[in-house]
């Protein structure tokens, strides 16, 4: 690992006689591929070094993944990890600095990052504030750090943190500043949730102009489980503005040349932290033998700042990434789905073609006799439009034999639900049974709206290994559909998916509105409801027909039996079921008039 001469690393710039040069590697890591993740790290790595960086930044957890969870339980993988650092710290050459996380083992568990340098591991930080809320539980497994320090890199000053401890005004990111950091330096292990990068963009443009320093946040890229990560790594100068961008949802290696006489500048000019209490304890001064870049006459690139996507966007991008993730690290190669011309199974197989390859998926038509000639129609032209192959495999003689053989127990009932629901639940076994047959994965293709009511059937359309879009309103679920007819600048989903009133065709003239209020009613009052926590008087307030408020907060509650036995999916809501959301199923609590007591 080679570095340039410093004639081609440094220049002059408004008066300021020398900068940084600082790496992002924005890396795809596996949770418990540890020496995996390794030979990731330090690939990215060597290709930092060969464009000259100074200080290189990785992910939050980079070494074992995030979030490893109870594996963090096994004292071999806190073992291995420990020794995947001591790997990794050889790789980093003289007048290099890396600052990468791993899982630390003292007195306690720590959510720790290293900083190396010349092959040794000059500082452990240990992440201070640990989020225990929606899908996080690093309680469960870490204590909370102590102090902070601070790196001189050739008399510049570097605060180096972990995630959630940028995200609070106070603590270690406070304290380095004030002890005279010129760079902030976050790694990130920062979940997805649409439009999140526009508000972490807020909080860290607002955390460097209050400290009047750089902030480089580095974040983790790719799928696990249930949860994806964004990348959207940036860098933010002593002004609050953004200087760079790495890509969204891909893996990128974010070159930035930054100026730390810059924030000296800003702090000489600004009184305000003059006037703050610096009672705390001071950060501990480290120093690294590094030499940054010098005066130069050769001029640094311009800061890459990636474009950010559209929410329909950020959310296909997320999904796509996720699915891809999910098969790829779990071994996982074909998918197959029901097609049923609607539009949720459509998404469904338009984001599995454009992950998977369209050669990885497919798709099964199971038509019954409730099943409309514009329904069939409509998934032959999605599977032609995708590439993607299909089957046929009409449901009508299965329904037939169910109804007989439950006849004479059924005898003198009125046909309902349950007979709609056998005709799901058949299709779940055809379904199944090509999976357990070929080793294809089924997709699932229920959306939030009805998993948060219970508009699906156990053992039915629920049946599944992974439920894509379990956390995408059925609003979003068009938008999402227009978004890639436009962005591909052709009819991928036919319009007739996107004009036609929802249906899922198991009686005759059936129609989603018989049973639920409206998408456009319902997703906002869902939204109020599960996202906001907001109660039944309080959406009412938002301007909803209390009745129907009534009529869905009860559905939802009464469906969380349900949910729990949901395959798993992506989350892309702020508040999803199953990690986000925990409800108990069993829970007596409404809404009501406080009753009046009998009086003896």
């Amino acid at each position: 690992m080679k570095r340039p001469p410093l004639a081609r690393r440094g220049h002059r710039r408004r008066g300021i006689i020398w900068r940084m040069r600082v790496a992002l590697a924005q890396v795809n890591t596996t949770v418990g591929d540890i020496w995996g993740n390794v030979e990731k790290l330090s690939e990215a790595l060597g290709r930092a070094v060969e464009s000259g960086a100074d200080l290189v930044a990785f992910p939050e957890l980079a070494l074992t993944g995030y979030p490893p969870e109870d594996l963090l339980l096994r004292p071999g993988f806190i073992g291995d990890n420990l020794k995947a650092l001591e790997e990794f710290r050889a790789c980093v050459p003289e007048d290099v600095v890396a600052a990468v996380g791993f899982v630390d083992l003292g007195l306690d568990l720590f959510n720790a990052c290293a900083v190396i340098s010349g092959g040794e591991v000059l500082d452990r930080y240990h992440k201070r504030y640990l989020p225990n809320y929606g899908v996080f539980d690093e309680n469960r497994y870490f204590r909370e750090g102590t102090g902070s320090s601070l790196l001189d890199l050739d008399g510049t000053l570097v605060g180096v943190n972990v995630c959630e401890d940028i995200w609070y005004p106070g603590g270690p990111g406070r304290e380095q500043a004030l002890g005279g950091a010129s760079v902030l330096v976050n790694v990130s292990a920062s979940p997805y949730h649409r439009l999140k990068g526009a508000t972490r963009e807020r909080m860290l443009s607002v955390r460097a102009s209050d400290y009047g320093c750089y902030v480089v946040m580095c974040n983790l890229v790719g799928g696990q489980d249930e949860l994806v990560f964004d990348g959207h790594s940036v860098v933010f100068d002593p002004e609050g503005e953004l200087v760079a961008r790495a890509k969204q949802f891909e893996e990128d290696l974010l070159l930035v040349d930054i100026f730390p006489e810059e924030a000296l500048m800003r702090r000489l000019h600004d009184s305000r932290p003059r006037k703050e209490d610096r009672t705390g304890e001071a950060p501990c001064v480290v120093s690294v033998p590094v030499s940054v870049g010098k005066v130069s006459p050769v001029e640094s690139e311009e800061p890459r700042r990636e474009p950010v996507l559209p929410e329909e966007g950020e959310v296909l991008a997320a999904l796509e990434l996720g699915l891809r993730d999910y098969f790829g690290k779990n071994g996982f190669t074909k998918a197959v789905l029901g097609l049923s011309g609607g539009v949720d199974s459509s998404l469904v197989a338009a984001v599995a073609a454009r992950a998977l390859g369209p050669e990885n998926v497919v798709g099964v038509l199971m038509p019954s006799r409730y099943t409309s000639d514009l329904s069939n129609t409509d998934a032959y032209a999605l599977a032609e439009a995708l590439g993607i192959e299909t089957k046929v495999v009409p449901i009508g003689p299965a329904f037939d034999a169910y109804r007989e053989m439950l006849a004479d127990l059924f005898a003198g009932t009125e046909e309902d639900i349950t007979e709609e629901n056998l005709q799901s639940r058949v299709r779940g076994n055809i379904v199944m049974g090509l999976s357990n047959k070929f080793g294809w994965i089924v997709l699932s293709t229920g959306n939030k709206s009805e998993m948060s009511v219970g508009y699906s059937t156990l053992y039915g359309d629920m049946a599944g290994g992974f439920a894509l879009i379990r956390d995408v309103p059925k609003t979003l679920v068009y938008r999402i559909c227009r978004y890639i007819n436009s962005s591909e600048g052709r009819e991928v989903i036919p319009e007739s998916v996107l004009t036609k009133e929802p249906s899922a065709e198991l009686r005759e003239d059936q129609r989603d509105s018989d049973s639920l209020p409206p998408y456009d009613v319902l997703d906002p009052i869902l939204e109020a409801y599960i996202e906001e926590d907001k109660g039944i008087g309080q959406i009412v307030a938002l301007g909803f027909d209390e009745a129907d408020v009534r009529r869905v907060v009860g559905l939802v509650d009464r469906a969380e039996y349900k949910r729990r036995q949901a395959p798993v999916g992506i989350k892309v809501t702020t508040r999803s079921f199953g990690r986000d959301r925990r409800m108990p199923i069993t829970n007596r609590y409404t809404e009501r008039e406080r009753p009046r007591l009998k009086t003896p």
